[in-house]
């Protein structure tokens, strides 16, 4: 089955065209990035498996824009890779928030779509981009089945005493406030894979999945169902990240901004935009750019990065502790997976557990490798994680089944 996945951002649009033979056969046929959507000039990455890239600047005036330029891009005589629209077969789409309405991967209708508008409150700035890119999809090819796979989803299984907030009782009932996590697709992916990968029943299994990036979550995985994670009702909660600050206490809220005299919205940018490593360290969101700075004896860039090692430390302990144990820690997401540095840092924290490092094993990055001993009580590995695939997969099966 030919699979169109779209991942659509406020201003940008990544893409995957998948050949699906079955869940573990696969061909990646073309993959891309149009970025800078609704500005003056707009930009279109375009790479078909074996053949040279395709870089254009065009004015993209919107979400419907960039699917058509996608569109022609597949079919360029040079550079595409499709005789045909018609050979797309199914369409999924990576939607962020699918709040308590979506516990799964839904084929989407007009129902879905309202509910999806409703959800938007949740995730300002991703749903309605989501929803803009299965309108755009609807406009260009009406008749192709399309599914939605929620970031959310995976984490619907934890129980209330984990997503519930110690607010009174009615905002929840009113507003829907409560933790509902994100990354759900990548723990999802990373925790079967890495549990496999390690010689482990993913049904079977207490496994911490760590997914580091410019955004950052963790997640407890017992059973092959998450129990726990660290993002909450939004994605600022949790352990430091790119811009946002994770977790602080609740009052530095209202006494900044009485301070500063700052309104709830830039309040809230302050948060989520200049907090994190970045607002920490005065250099960089970016971790390499932490790293070079630090081995140059930048104070603050190494307390960044003490910070975030710090942490994922702690929030490892805190869900082998929920799971009274754990078998497996796995490392994903750009700096999980290529920052070995950070991976030792954190590792070496870790012979508690009987963790038994393998300092020759963690010099490989961006592969699936083992990090531990054979003899560690606790196993440890690094996994490239690949949602575009799992958003594949669920959209094959979903409108087979249909079907």
């Amino acid at each position: 089955m030919i699979i169109l996945v779209l991942n659509c951002g406020s201003s940008s649009l990544k893409y995957q065209l998948l050949d699906m033979k079955s869940d573990e056969v696969y061909d990646l046929i073309a993959k891309g990035l149009v970025e800078r959507i609704g500005m003056e000039t707009g930009c279109l990455k375009h790479q078909a498996t074996g053949k040279e890239p395709l870089i254009k600047e065009m004015p993209i005036e919107d979400h419907t824009v960039a699917i058509r330029s996608v569109m022609d891009a597949l079919l360029d005589k040079e550079y595409g890779v499709l005789n045909t629209l018609e050979d797309i077969e199914a369409v999924g789409h990576r939607v962020v928030h699918g709040a308590e309405e979506f516990v799964c991967s839904q084929l989407i209708t007009d129902k879905v779509v309202a509910q999806l508008e409703k959800c938007s409150v949740f995730a300002p700035l991703h749903n309605p981009a989501n929803i803009l890119g299965i309108k755009a999809v609807s406009a260009v090819l009406p008749t192709v089945p399309q599914v939605g796979v929620f970031d959310t989803a995976f984490h619907q299984t934890m129980p209330p005493y984990a997503y519930m907030y110690a607010l009174p009782y009615e905002y929840y009932e009113k507003y829907g406030i409560r933790r509902y996590g994100f990354h759900g697709t990548s723990h999802r992916y990373v925790s079967a894979k890495g549990a496999r990968f390690a010689g482990l029943d993913p049904e079977n299994s207490k496994v911490i999945t760590c997914h580091l990036g410019n955004g950052s979550s963790i997640t407890a995985v017992l059973n092959g169902k998450s129990i726990d994670t660290s993002m909450g009702f939004t994605p600022l909660e949790g352990l430091i990240m790119g811009t946002r600050c994770g977790n602080i206490d609740p009052e530095i809220v209202t006494y900044i901004q009485e301070k500063e005299g700052l309104s709830a919205s830039e309040m809230s940018k302050v948060l989520n935009k200049k907090s994190g490593l970045l607002g920490l360290s005065c250099v960089s969101s970016d971790g390499r750019d932490l790293s070079a700075a630090a081995n140059e004896g930048n104070e603050k860039a190494k307390l960044a990065l003490k910070k975030l090692t710090y942490d994922i430390t702690k929030f490892i302990g805190a869900y082998a502790a929920a799971m009274n144990g754990v078998d497996l820690i796995v490392f994903t997401g750009g700096i999980g997976e290529n920052n070995v540095r950070l991976r030792r840092r954190v590792c070496e924290n870790l012979t508690y557990m009987g963790v038994k490092f393998d300092y020759d094993a963690n010099v490989i990055a961006g592969e699936d490798v083992m990090l531990t001993l054979p003899d560690s009580k606790v196993k440890i590995a690094a996994i490239t994680t690949n949602e575009e695939l799992m958003i594949a997969r669920d959209t094959m099966n979903i409108v087979q089944n249909e079907e």
